[in-house]
């Protein structure tokens, strides 16, 4: 009889918070508005116009106003540009870069730019979310800067998606702020993504997620496979700034699998699962393909959550090659074999995610977790700035198997910064907190300790 009351009281308290949770609904239009609203049309345009510059290699021209890497950055910033005029100059459109050389991949002074539009956020505009993808292309030799490379899945397909991304999301206000961002010199060494890591630190940004777009238009893959459903999404398991002694705690507490960038790789899982159409995520617990690279990584380094963002299938006999056919087989990144349809949906799964994430409130910071040897857990964060958020409404506490791979319980605990569940034995699940706002837009969820924080 006390369990069944104690499971009653559980209940009952599931009950009463499902109003305020479910204020949700409220908003979901919208979401679903901005999910279906990429354009495939807009899609094959921008990739169209990007395969038009011939190269876009780190190495090629950059004076030409028609061919190489600074023709189509000096297009993009006009983009970005266009879509901050029509929205009243909502986007501050800008250059960041640096000269690198000495390198395999760069062995002369070369400039390496990246294209950035950001739009702040009404009420917390230090705290950011961003969208990236990468300029430059290459064929087979990593250091051919002249022979034509369209680069049209790998990876004008991203760039589009940010393009469009911006396109879609500048209609609307949000209380966090949204980076998008064309990043160059991918394909050399990830020198774009490292270049903006350090700017991000120098300015103080507040980035509580990357989502790197990486080839999101291919859906033939070289395996026989055609598949326009699903997508994947990389994210390392551990943070790389962890240091000894937080890895110590971790062997003792958990967080093998819910770095903050673990963390956010579930949350656009379930914005898919909720907001887009035929379209299941796939998360592979790894920071990128096997033993292969790609630009969320530097942020990753930096301390940043960052994820990967890319289709399913790839077809290696249209990456990083010369373009040629030989015995009746095609080689190179040419555009007929992008789906622009697919590229569409997959920038709908980025846009919806950093739209919930930009109204949703900051993620809790300093969550900590007690109940070693006893019969319940408790969890306690702090209190949120309420100038920065004042759409909070509260915190919600999630919970799930330790071998589950998705959060699978929760219960809204209101505006309180501890929370006790009542006869939830720590030892047997693993915990995080989410902020939530009174439309119900949720943070991704923050595993406790430094294993999960996503800072302040």
């Amino acid at each position: 009889m006390r369990i069944y009351n104690k499971l009653l009281l559980s209940l009952i308290a599931c009950i009463i918070a499902t109003p305020i949770v479910s204020a949700q609904d409220y908003r979901t239009s919208e979401l679903n508005t901005i999910g279906e609203a990429p354009s495939s049309e807009w899609m094959e345009k921008y990739i169209q116009t990007l395969v038009d510059f011939g190269t876009r290699h780190t190495l090629s021209d950059t004076t030409s106003n028609t061919r190489g890497i600074g023709a189509a950055r000096r297009w993009i910033k006009t983009e970005f540009e266009r879509i901050s005029e029509e929205c009243g100059g909502c986007l501050e459109v800008f250059y960041v870069g640096d000269t690198i050389e000495g390198t395999r991949r760069i062995p002369n002074p070369t400039e390496v730019v990246n294209v950035i539009a950001i739009q702040r956020g009404t009420t917390d505009p230090n705290r950011m979310i961003m969208m990236s993808g990468d300029i430059d292309s290459r064929v087979s030799d990593p250091l051919d800067g002249t022979s034509d490379s369209p680069g049209a899945n790998d990876n004008a397909s991203g760039v589009a998606g940010v393009i469009e991304a911006a396109r879609v999301l500048s209609k609307y206000e949000f209380n966090g702020s949204i980076v998008y961002a064309a990043l160059s010199g991918e394909e050399q060494g990830l020198f774009g993504g490292a270049i903006l890591a350090e700017y991000a630190k120098e300015n103080n940004w507040r980035l509580k997620g990357v989502l790197n777009n990486d080839m999101i238009g291919n859906i033939e893959g070289i395996n026989g496979i055609i598949n326009n459903t699903t997508a994947r999404v990389f994210s390392e398991g551990t943070r790389y700034v962890e240091t000894e002694r937080e890895a110590n705690m971790r062997r003792f507490t958990g967080g093998e699998v819910d770095s903050p960038s673990r963390n956010l790789a579930r949350y656009v899982n379930k914005m898919a699962d909720l907001y887009i159409r035929n379209l299941d995520v796939m998360m592979v617990y790894r920071l990128d393909r096997f033993g292969r690279g790609g630009h969320h990584r530097p942020f990753n380094e930096a301390g940043y959550p960052g994820v990967r963002i890319m289709e399913t299938n790839e077809h290696y006999d249209r990456q990083h090659q010369d373009l040629r056919n030989e015995d009746g087989r095609h080689y190179g990144d040419t555009i007929e074999y992008v789906d622009f349809d697919f590229a569409a949906k997959l920038t709908g799964l980025n846009a919806v995610t950093m739209a919930s994430i930009a109204w949703a409130p900051n993620p809790p910071a300093n969550v900590e977790i007690s109940g070693a040897v006893r019969p319940s857990t408790t969890l306690s964060w702090d209190a949120l700035n309420k100038e920065q958020n004042p759409q909070l409404a509260g915190y919600k506490i999630y919970w799930r198997l330790t071998d589950s791979s998705t959060w699978d319980n929760s219960i809204f605990v209101g505006d309180v910064t501890e929370y006790t569940l009542e006869n939830v034995v720590i030892d047997n699940f693993f915990f995080g907190v989410a902020s939530v706002s009174k439309d119900g837009f949720e943070s991704p969820v923050v595993f406790p300790g430094p294993a999960g924080s996503f800072g302040e």
